[in-house]
């Protein structure tokens, strides 16, 4: 199930498990896995590009679970104009 289609109750129950935010003064851009310390733009840049919007993919790839993958992009559906600022600064 793709995170725009899982319901909003799942998609924090995610968020809460997986995204951590640092209470540093740092945005919604600088999000990351709680367990991993992936950033969550650099799963969200990987599954619209090079992982071709497979979550399955930026599991495996990034040795991650389904649900930390599916946490990432509900986290980006709700902050998506930081994210897309971060990768557009990435790809710049």
């Amino acid at each position: 199930m793709a995170a725009g289609t899982m319901e909003q109750g799942e998609a924090q129950a995610l968020i809460e498990r997986y995204i951590h935010v640092d209470g540093f003064g740092r945005g919604p851009a600088d999000a990351r896995l709680t367990e991993y310390g992936t950033p969550v733009w650099a799963l969200v840049g990987y599954y619209f590009g090079d992982a071709g919007r497979d979550l399955q993919r930026v599991a495996e790839d990034y040795e991650i679970p389904i649900d930390a993958a599916r946490a990432a992009l509900a986290y980006y559906h709700e902050h998506r104009p930081a994210l897309d600022a971060r990768l557009t600064l990435n790809a710049a």
